[in-house]
This record gives structure tokens, sequence and C-alpha cells, in this order.
């Protein structure tokens, strides 16, 4: 058998296309491909022989019978590359180390800090995948593909922030590069994480099986990710679902990207702890006010545990939230007509009360047809989503070149 490493594939169209129908379903059988891929069975014969030859596939059993001979399953071959899926939040990092298969060998979590800059930043996340290698017994040399997912708007085809305003420090940063410079023989596939979590959902969450959905993700800031006809929808410059900087009140606050009003800067994690810490100092509520006077400062969960508990403000304050979020839904939901809503990031875990108000909304503002067959839940995955969606990311490119890696041809 030849075993060349996936550096140096470059799958057919007819390859590539078997090769994503068992990553987004898992093992299947010949039989499977034809009918999802359209192929005949001869030629299906043909392309499934092709990939068992070139090391990617392997055949790891018999499936269920259909009235005559079990058919044999074919699934990755997992020894013929492994991947790293890294989730970049604003404030934490988790890094994972998987087979092609998707099973995690290895993983790591840590708080972060994107302010320290891009060079600490991924310096660090070089080292844990390094560390993850070790723990897996990998080589360097055995890694082919790393995705990554970042709080920020993504040239996808360069794999760059383009004026993120989370993290300035970060515009125009060669980030492919950098990592490829750590892991030579990995192609380095970098997008927005709101992009990357809803790869995630729809690989293996809520989003499997949906064609049209989006995700939105609240935490230190709000995005959306956004899939149509299965696949991440980026635009043209990979900015597509920057939900977050739509303006809800021209009189509102300064947003980092220097407009006003933008929909985060009211109603992301942040924004809904500083109105929390405004009404304790003004006593609106006694609980409030006992967290802030504990810790000197409130978190977004605080005011989740503050509802959880009772406190009346508490409540309204996640509320006042969710219909500000539903509302700017509810546009896109006229406009897109998805199936399906995930709500998803940090922010999502503060209480059941603002999925309620995010439906409320959108149920009232958006067109009776638009909403027909319209869900809108949480993420099956949690916090998950986003490094199973970098996992995702790096598994469906490291078979051949891809748009958002370092511009150099890979190593041959």
């Amino acid at each position: 058998m030849n075993n060349p490493t996936l550096e140096s594939l470059n799958l057919p169209t007819d390859e590539a296309a078997v090769v994503d129908a068992i990553r987004q379903r898992g093992a299947l059988s010949r039989t499977d491909l034809a009918t999802i891929s359209g192929y005949s069975r001869a030629k299906m014969t043909a392309v499934a022989g092709n990939l068992i030859e070139k090391g990617i596939l392997v055949e790891i059993g018999a499936g269920e019978s259909q009235g005559g001979r079990r058919p044999r399953l074919l699934n990755f071959n997992a020894n013929q590359g492994y991947i790293a899926g890294v989730d970049l939040g604003a404030t934490s990092v988790d890094v994972a180390v998987a087979d092609l298969t998707g099973k995690i060998l290895a993983r790591h979590s840590e708080a972060a800090d994107v302010h320290a800059g891009p060079q600490v930043v991924l310096g660090r996340i070089t080292a844990i995948i390094a560390e993850l290698l070790a723990q897996a017994e990998l080589r360097t040399a055995q890694l082919t593909a790393i995705g990554l997912g970042v709080p920020g708007p993504v040239e996808f085809t360069s794999g760059r922030l383009i004026a993120p305003p989370l993290m300035p420090e970060w515009d125009g940063f060669p980030i492919p590069a950098t990592l490829r410079a750590a892991f030579p023989n990995s192609r380095v596939i970098v997008d927005n994480d709101a992009n990357v979590m809803a790869l995630g959902e729809l690989v293996s969450g809520t989003g499997v099986g949906v064609e049209h959905f989006f995700l939105v993700k609240i935490g230190t800031g709000i995005g959306a990710g956004i899939i149509c006809n299965g696949a991440v929808f980026r635009g043209s410059d990979g900015c597509a679902g920057d939900i977050g900087h739509i303006c809800v009140d021209r009189a509102g606050p300064v947003c980092r990207c220097g407009n006003v009003g933008c929909l985060e800067t009211i109603a992301a994690g942040p924004a809904l702890a500083e109105r929390a810490a405004e009404r304790a100092r003004n006593g609106q509520s006694p609980k409030l006010a006992q967290r802030l006077a504990a810790q000197g400062y409130l978190l977004a969960e605080d005011v989740g545990a503050a509802a959880a508990a009772g406190d009346r403000v508490a409540l309204e304050l996640i509320q006042e939230s969710g219909r500000l979020i539903g509302e700017a839904l509810a546009g896109l939901v006229n406009f897109f007509n998805p199936r399906l809503i995930v709500i998803a990031g940090g922010v999502s875990g503060i209480g059941h009360q603002l999925l309620a108000s995010i439906k409320q909304a959108v149920l009232h503002r958006s067109l009776p047809l638009a909403t027909k067959g319209l869900r809108i839940d949480y993420a099956a995955l949690g916090m998950d989503a986003g490094v199973r969606g970098a996992l995702a990311l790096a598994s469906k490119h490291a078979f051949g070149a891809t748009a958002g890696e370092a511009s150099a041809p890979a190593p041959r």
C-alpha cells in the first residue's frame, strides 16, 4: 500500500466528496456513500479503492444488514495523520489533539489574555500543542493540520485578523505562518470563532442534519456563524455574521469599533455586568450589591446567579439583553429564513430566561412564515463547540491546499 503524507495529497473532487461524507456522518458503507454522493456503485467502489490505496480510508468492520450480506464500513485511517484544534477566546484558550476520526487524544484549557499580543499568545498555544503531542506520544511531524478559532473578523484567504475591535494588537498578524514555523508539516486554518463553533454544532451538535442555521455566540462580544446549504458561509471577505456591530441604539455607548450603540455594547457579557454593577451601586439590588462588595466587580454569571436566586433586577437585565439580541436576530430570520438558531458562548449559561427572552423577541418581530419551522435552542456541545469545530476545520482541510492557511506552499 502507498502511504504518502497528507501534505502530498490534493484530492480530486470525487474522492474529496467521499472524505467529506465520512467526516460529517462517520463510518459508512460503499452503498451509503454511493447514495449520498449520487455516484454509481461501480464508481464508488473505484473511488473508495483509491482512498484505501492512498491510506486515507480503512475498512473497520461490518455494518447492519439490509437483507443481504452485511456491508463493510469505511472510516478514516486514524494513523494517517493527527490534527489540533484551538478555540481562542478573549479570556481563555482550549486546545485538543485528535486523530482523523475526531477522537481526542489529549486536551488542555487555561486562562488567556488576547491583549498580551499575538506573539505571547501564539507562543503559549505552540507550547500547549507540543505538550499535548508529547502526552499522546506523537511526533511534531505527525501533526498534519491545525484549526484555530479567534474572536474577530478573519480574512479567510490569508488567515489574518483584519481590524479586530476586541484585539487590535492582532491586526494583520501572520497567524498561519507563525504556527507553521513551529509545525512545518501542518496546514494552519484560521477562522472566526463563531464560524468555528457553528461548524462544531453542524458536525456533532444541535445542527447535525440541518442545512440552514446560524449560531450566535454571546460572550465578551456577540457574533454569528452562518451555515448555508450545510456549509459555513463567510461572505465575500470572511466577515459575514458579525452581528455584534448592528446598531440597536443610536444614543448608546461608544463601541470598540468606533461606532455607537452596537448590539454588543448593550447585550454582551461585559455590558450586562456593567449595567448590573450600576444597579448595585444605586441600591436597586441587594444581592448584586453584596456580590460587588465581596469581589469588587461583577460578571455576567453573577447576574445569572442573582436571577436564579430570585433577584428581580438581575432577571430584568437578562430579559432586556435577550430582547435586544432577539430583535436583532428577527431581522436576520426574515432575511435568511433559517431552520435553527443555536445560542452559544459563555453568557448563554446564565439561565433559561435569556433563551426565553430571545425566543419571544424573535417570534414577535419575525414574519410568521419565517418562524413556522424555526427552532431556537442552546448549543448541544456547550463550551466544547469551539474546540470541536476547530478540530472539524482542521480535518476538513487536512487533505489538500485550502484558504485560510499561510500563503507559502506546504513542504512536499
